[in-house]
């Protein structure tokens, strides 16, 4: 479908999918109250610079684990973490400190969850040495002294000093005592160098004379591994990064002095980096990644001109439904924000209280602070929420916008649907592995040869290593895949069976009898060659089709369609495929919603201009008919799977495009030897609501369902859990594990199955090149295992590489098994996860997730963008969202 899917595989890892229309629903607008004369006293954020064309007014028109607790002799433990000699804390920060993990208590006690079994000493796979590969991956080691330490001081002031300034100002002034280098935040001083005495007190003055006592406490000896360490590592990479001239944007850094213009799509590319320093399995290490940051060269204001221009209807209505929800970024202090409101009654002549209760204008403060002239006297003012971050500050007021200090970013829907402008992008955004290595190669040798950033380095005892990590992989055995039970042949390095699948029968058939074709009379000569075409395909592949019902309309209008389905469907019609014009999203979800809810059957839409690319349609149309075959219960291929009497579940979630703070959980399990047939099954939930609360009722149907094919329930059942970050991993541990055995009580209280829990992350930075012998590293091929250096030493976790990409680099998936009872081997555990990402039937090749992930985001994506209710249980044992 089009529209951006969360999570939907990149590059050659999706096939052909059925075209709904629309991007992602605007949220609906926070209520701000506007002031008759001024806004509300508010947050006023540094201005810059930034010049509109003047034009008429408009105001009225985004350390190894430790101790771990055992239940079922698998249960993942919870690991409590201080900084007084642990060994990292499992909360991933970026290189601006700010923690993405939960925090609970003081600033030194930190849970998080640890999911290396304590008799899992090694968990690297047994492979043969002829199966290794030598790789670099983008991570560089932090090096420092032997005897490393940081020292964190309380610092305290007698009298009280409230101002942060201040404190710092009284601080900085005692260098001869505490030495150059430091990093303090107003409470908490950290230092490479110990002090001679655990406690210091000094008298010192303010500028206004009044003497001040300021007492330094040692509290804590931090090791190089402890999260505070990790957090001040984190605070001096971006002072570094500063030094060199970096911009920081919302999480990562940027060079604005290295953009590049698109101008033909009115677009600037900035390069940067994202960047984290972590520890990792034996050290610490910083991850560093290249990252583009997309801007328009156009204002906001300028955009809401070409609204007003074009605008047929109500122009504030339009201009609201069209900006809210879009991210901005004010380019005098490169920090963006969030469009929740635009207030029609506010101008940059209304007025907001300063912090010393005098009002100002907008026009005034712009033009005496900063010599920035506002040009349009009668735009209205963009309304910013604050967020829970600005309300844990204090800052609890509405933020006020100049529309013509404001740049968008990202791309628009439109945007992304034009073949041309993605091409044009990607020629600057799509890096392959030689550029990639070759630009952070760049960055540490600019950061290490600094002489400003060596003398930051130097005075904390740490420097970073020249060269990108080393590391060795290793390559699983190329699968056989099998259709009718003939082997395919086919390159392991593209992973890719399409040409192997010619003249070979699909696996199991189910030929197209009874169906149903509806298009317009625009489209009649398209659906006729689509029919034809489809005749010739099917045979070969082992369908039968026989002529379906047509319907030809007169209009194109949503009622037209389906009064069309009403009348030519009945209980017997196996299909129904829909030609459709234009890919209308009112029209694609009411098919849907009729064939999905209303009146059960498999349906497939297909646009009329996919099909009128007569050099193309014989392999669109081979793709539709083994899609319509997997749809109506059939199977394209299979592979050897050794395992018995085994289920696999996919979990995903995806949000309700049409209802806020609700989510759509899909699971989708398998129902036989060959995780070739699923049972699907959705849950609504509210947004912060534990996702098994409802989903344990659909795998407990799912169970069922497999006892009443199989006559026996599953004795080992894997679950892969997509969607889930770093900061909910504890919530998965301690609520969805625990869920998950309730489920299996209502089975019967001697069902016990063997049970793994894994979750799956495809959202992340790291990246392995395969090393070629002094040329310029390449892809490493599919199959490509790492299991050491670059995991983290408190999980039982490995990255593995399963597709092939044509162009840029590829991205691995991180797979962190959190609970494992099956009593599988390291190298079982990663060899299934390969295997699973071959079957999935839209895509003739591997994909980046195995496929019940991937089914269940397709499920939940359908229900979330279009259905907006649970599907018919007579679906459920069909992969009708295919």
């Amino acid at each position: 479908m089009t529209g951006r899917a969360r999570g939907r595989a990149r590059g050659r890892g999706q096939g052909p999918s059925e075209q709904s229309v629309g991007g992602p629903s605007l949220q609906t607008p926070a209520t701000v109250q506007p002031a008759a004369a001024a806004p509300p006293s508010t947050t006023l954020p540094p201005a810059g610079s930034g010049r509109a064309v003047p034009r008429g007014g408009m105001a009225s028109t985004e350390s190894r684990p430790g101790n771990v607790s055992n239940v079922e002799a698998g249960m993942a433990a919870l690991k409590v973490g201080g900084d007084r000699g642990g060994n990292g804390s499992g909360r991933e920060r970026d290189a601006s400190g700010r923690e993405r993990g939960r925090r609970r208590g003081g600033p030194d006690t930190y849970v998080f969850a640890t999911t290396r079994p304590p008799n899992l000493l090694d968990k690297r796979g047994t492979y043969d040495p002829n199966q290794e590969v030598n790789l670099v991956t983008n991570y560089f080691r932090l090096e420092t002294a032997p005897d490393f330490h940081l020292y964190q001081y309380h610092v305290s002031f007698q009298p009280e000093v409230v101002s942060k300034g201040m404190r710092s100002k009284l601080v900085r002034e005692q260098e001869q005592l505490i030495g150059k280098v430091k990093a303090f935040d107003g409470t908490v001083l950290f230092l490479p160098l110990r002090l001679p005495n655990d406690e210091t007190e000094i008298t010192t003055q303010k500028p206004d004379a009044e003497n001040v006592k300021v007492k330094f406490s040692l509290t804590n000896v931090l090791p190089p591994s402890s999260y505070m360490c990790l957090h001040v590592y984190n605070i001096i990479f971006r002072r570094i990064l500063n030094i060199i001239q970096m911009k920081q944007i919302g999480r990562n850094y940027y060079n604005p002095n290295q953009s590049v213009a698109i101008p033909q799509h009115k677009l600037e590319v900035w390069p940067g980096f994202v960047t984290s320093i972590l520890n990792y399995e034996s050290s610490v290490l910083l991850m560093c990644d290249v990252s583009h940051k997309i801007l328009r060269t156009n204002t906001v204001l300028d955009e809401m001109y070409d609204i007003y221009d074009t605008t047929r209807g109500n122009f504030q209505d339009e201009v609201t439904k069209r900006l809210v929800g879009q991210i901005v970024l004010t380019r005098y202090n490169n920090k963006t924000y969030k469009i929740d409101d635009i207030d029609f009654a506010s101008s940059p002549q209304s007025t907001f209280e300063k912090a010393d209760g005098s009002q100002i204008s907008y026009v005034a403060y712009y033009k005496q602070h900063h010599s920035i002239d506002i040009h349009d006297m009668k735009q209205p003012m963009l309304v910013s929420m604050p967020k829970k971050k600005d309300i844990r500050r204090g800052q609890n007021k509405p933020i006020y916008l100049l529309p013509e200090l404001c740049t968008l970013t990202g791309l628009t829907d439109e945007a992304r649907a034009d073949f041309r402008v993605m091409k044009d992008v990607a020629e600057y955004t799509r890096v392959g592995p030689g550029g990639r290595t070759k630009t952070l190669q760049e960055l540490v040798n600019v950061i290490n040869s600094n002489p400003n950033v060596t003398q930051e380095m130097g005075g904390w005892g740490m420097r970073f290593a020249s060269r990108l990590l080393e590391l060795k992989g290793h390559i699983l055995k190329q699968e056989a895949v099998f259709m009718r039970g003939r082997q395919l042949n086919y390159d392991a390095i593209e992973a890719d069976w399409t040409k192997g699948m010619r003249n070979n029968q699909l696996t199991s058939c189910v030929n197209i009898e009874r169906w149903v074709m509806v298009f317009t009379s625009r489209d009649a000569g398209v659906a006729e060659e689509f029919y034809q075409t489809l005749e010739r395909v099917g045979p070969p592949l082992g369908i039968k089709v026989a002529s379906p019902q047509v319907c030809q309309l007169q209009n194109d209008q949503t009622p037209s369609f389906l009064q069309a389905l009403k009348e030519k469907s009945n209980p017997d019609t196996q299909l129904v495929l829909c030609i459709l014009p234009s890919n209308r999203k009112d029209r694609y979800d009411a098919i849907k919603k009729w064939c999905c809810i209303d009146n059960p059957v498999p349906s497939r839409v297909v646009l009329s201009k996919t099909l009128s690319k007569k050099q193309s349609l014989m392999s669109v149309v081979t793709k539709v008919c083994i899609q319509l075959n997997c749809k109506l219960g059939g199977e394209a291929w299979t592979l050897e799977v050794p395992l018995k009497n085994i289920m696999v579940v996919g979990i995903d979630s995806y949000h309700d495009s049409a209802k806020k703070g609700q989510s759509v959980g899909a699971l989708v399990a398998s129902m036989n030897g060959t995780l070739t047939k699923y049972y699907s099954r959705c849950v609504f939930q509210h947004t912060h609501q534990e996702l098994l609360d409802g989903l344990k009722v659909c795998l407990q149907a799912a169970i069922r369902q497999y006892y009443e094919i199989n006559k026996q329930p599953p004795s080992r059942i894997i679950i892969y859990r997509d969607g889930v970050g770093d900061g909910q991993l504890d919530t998965v541990v301690q609520h969805e594990v625990p869920q998950m055995f309730e489920t299996f009580k209502t089975i019967g209280p001697e069902y016990k199955p063997q049970v793994g829990f894994v979750i799956v992350k495809k959202r992340l930075n790291t990246r392995f090149f395969k090393v070629n012998g002094g040329r310029e590293p390449g892809n490493p091929p599919p199959g490509t295992v790492v299991d050491t250096e670059v995991t983290r030493p408190e999980w039982y976790d490995f990255f593995l590489v399963s597709q092939s990409v044509r162009q840029g680099t590829v991205s691995p998936t991180h797979y962190n098994v959190v609970y494992d009872t099956t009593g599988l081997k390291v190298d079982h555990m990663q060899k299934l996860a390969y295997k699973l990402t071959h079957l999935y039937y839209n895509w003739p090749g591997t994909i980046r997730v195995p496929a019940p992930c991937q089914y269940a985001h397709k499920l939940a994506f359908l229900v979330g963008q279009s259905l907006h209710k649970d599907p018919h249980l007579a679906l459920a044992d069909k992969l009708f969202y295919l």
